[in-house]
């Protein structure tokens, strides 16, 4: 004797998808076995074309090829950052050189402003010197 519940126990899990999931399986295998008893009569009297090579083994090779040109571009940029990296070193210690250099620069023209004052207040500002 069956219960109610044998079936739904037989039929996978997820309930009406499962079966809904079954039923396409089953209707799928029905054309596929119908298509091969017709191609198989179509074969007889037409002959196939041959087929290219798999395209699994062209779409690996492609893949390989876009694995190898990205691995390629992180190692151009790996090298960028280094090249940066070291260009920003040298421009700390070219920025390390020119600060004692602006100071003594605006120091000197600090001098040359107060030695210009001096040299322009001399003999000739007051009138001839006796």
């Amino acid at each position: 004797m069956t219960e109610p519940g044998d079936a739904d126990r037989s039929a996978p899990q997820g309930g009406i998808v499962g079966r809904s999931i079954d039923e396409f399986v089953s209707q799928l295998r029905t054309f596929t076995d119908r298509a091969r008893t017709v191609a198989g009569s179509a074969t007889s009297r037409l002959p196939l074309p041959a087929l290219p090579s798999p395209p699994g083994a062209m779409s690996a090779a492609q893949l390989r090829a876009v694995k190898d040109m990205v691995t390629a571009q992180r190692s151009s940029i790996a090298a960028m950052r280094a090249q940066l990296d070291a260009f920003d070193a040298q421009l700390a210690v070219f920025e390390r050189i020119l600060d004692p250099l602006v100071e003594w620069s605006s120091t000197w023209a600090r001098l040359e402003e107060a030695v210009g004052d001096l040299v322009r207040r001399e003999p000739g500002a007051d009138g001839p010197a006796q």
